[in-house]
């Protein structure tokens, strides 16, 4: 598990995919997270505006993220 440090309090899952490099495109993110394809704390997440506070976890393919 990677820990990914945020420097506010709060993030939104398309912007923090880009944040960690898991996308290298908000585009990107928008498709994978529409699509499925994210977990935020072991639940399947389609709204990529979804605000993340630390101690969230972000699930990515194989990449395990924790927000620090």
């Amino acid at each position: 598990m990677d820990e990914i440090k945020i420097n506010t309090d709060t993030i939104k899952l398309d912007s923090f995919l880009k944040w960690c490099g898991a996308v290298s495109q908000g585009s990107e993110a928008k498709i994978f997270i529409k699509d499925g394809m994210v977990k935020v704390n072991g639940e399947i997440e389609t709204r990529r505006g979804r605000k993340l506070f630390k101690g969230y976890i972000v699930e990515f393919g194989v990449n395990t993220y924790k927000i620090i």
